[in-house]
């Protein structure tokens, strides 16, 4: 995994500290007044000190900044606290934090991209310079090659690299709580005037294995938009006021449709949300994206019942070799090989799936009578949920080749989409027909 090294350069203007001189904002509002055509700019001699004066006026928070972004690419051998160890190398060199994706293998490999700001004029030559010194006083701890450049052509670059997502935490209003978790609380927000979900971790939770997998989850939020995966908009990155932005779910979690509000789906309604989920997880698979958490509770719901995959924070990113390890996941909806410790890959999201599919057939929780530490040794040895009785027996058979213990026999979710869909029309075809 070595990366060339190299530098690139930056197109963003130059800042001029204090004044307008060397860039000034007012010059491109009166050029392009005048080349639409604007009759007052174009005939009263007055209107460019008018035009002066009300900028003038502004406050300073309003001048615009052309601050230069630079990207730095770490390519090393994965280990404790590499995270927290090259945020502090950069952090050392006056460089601030914007953006952090981290991403590793299961043969030992981690990829960590910064974009950054802090380094005050366009030249990479010298932030280069900087970082291999400061990577030297390391040493040793820290091998592998860098790269710097600028991640921004211009401005509205800018704003699609790291403007747009991340989140200003002055303007973000938190209101109730609508969920708790282990290491952090889920709130109803108010961002830029948009209903939002925030999800908030606790600061005195945070340790370096936390903020990885923060870090995995904006990650993967970044690289997904689909209609049936929740929206992501944001996030708040400088320790320890780490939060990610969402957009708001106020249907629910299909867990709480299902066992709170103790609702019994028609099989047409059934479907609907099963090829909701499935058309969410195809996307995920088709970007090498194991959600590997697939459960009723991270399932959500908009105003029009459109289920969408939710909360991303054990996702992962396939690897090249296409196997994972290590136990992940919530027991009731856990694949074996997982529960096993044994390889693993995207067939475990369609055993969870299927599970799914039987809580809304059966609007039951799986294994409600045994804990989750007994549901899981009994999956290991071959466990399924009773089949329901009167269920549709198209459901029935994909429900069972879904928890296949083998995960080469169990179909994709392409494939259980297809076979949904085609369901879903014999149903509402005999519907009209009134059988």
């Amino acid at each position: 995994m070595d990366l060339i090294e190299g530098v690139g350069e930056s197109s963003s203007p130059p800042r001029s500290f204090g004044s307008f001189n060397n860039y000034d904002v007012r010059n491109d509002v009166f050029n392009r007044l005048v080349e639409t055509g604007h009759e007052e700019a174009i005939s009263n001699p007055d209107f460019r000190s008018h035009l002066d004066s009300h900028f003038s006026r502004l406050p300073a928070r309003q001048e615009i900044a052309h601050i230069p972004i630079h990207e730095v690419i770490f390519s090393t051998t994965d280990r404790p606290k590499l995270l927290s160890q090259l945020s502090a190398l950069l952090s050392d060199i006056g460089l601030n934090i914007r953006e952090a994706h981290v991403f590793s293998t299961t043969d030992g490999y981690s990829l960590d991209v910064f974009v950054v700001d802090g380094w005050p004029v366009e030249d990479t030559d010298g932030l280069y310079k900087a970082m291999e010194k400061a990577v030297t006083r390391c040493k040793g701890s820290l091998s592998g090659s860098l790269h710097s450049n600028s991640a921004m052509d211009d401005a509205s670059a800018t704003q699609e690299k790291s403007g747009d997502w991340e989140v200003d935490r002055r303007l973000l209003k938190i209101g109730e709580r609508i969920a708790s978790g282990s290491c952090g609380d889920l709130y109803h927000g108010i961002y830029l005037g948009q209903d939002v979900a925030v999800k908030i971790l606790r600061s005195e939770h945070l340790n370096d294995a936390l903020e990885y997998e923060f870090a995995q989850e904006v990650a993967i939020l970044q690289e997904v938009q689909h209609k049936n995966v929740v929206g992501f908009i944001g996030a708040c990155t400088k320790s320890p006021h780490l939060c990610i932005v969402t957009e708001y779910m106020p249907g629910g979690s299909l867990y709480d449709y299902l066992h709170k509000n103790h609702n019994v789906l028609k099989l047409s309604q059934l479907l609907k949300f099963a090829i909701d989920v499935c058309k969410g997880m195809e996307y995920l698979h088709q970007n090498h994206i194991i959600h590997r958490d697939l459960k009723t509770a991270n399932l959500l719901m908009d105003t029009d019942s459109v289920v969408k995959v939710a909360d991303f924070g054990v996702a992962r990113f396939q690897n090249q070799g296409g196997v994972m390890t290590a136990e992940t996941g919530t027991y009731r909806w856990m694949a074996p090989e997982v529960i096993n410790h044994q390889p693993y890959d995207q067939k475990a999201d369609v055993f969870s799936f299927a599970i799914v599919l039987w809580e809304l057939v059966t609007a039951k929780v799986p294994y409600d009578t045994m804990t989750p530490l007994q549901a899981a040794l009994g999956v290991r040895q071959g466990l399924r949920p009773d089949l329901p009785e009167n269920a549709h027996p198209k459901l029935l058979d994909l429900m069972q080749r879904c928890w296949e213990a083998d995960p080469d026999k169990r179909p994709s979710f392409s494939e259980i989409t297809a076979e949904l869909e085609t369901l879903f029309e014999e149903v509402k075809e005999e519907a009209v027909n009134g059988n």
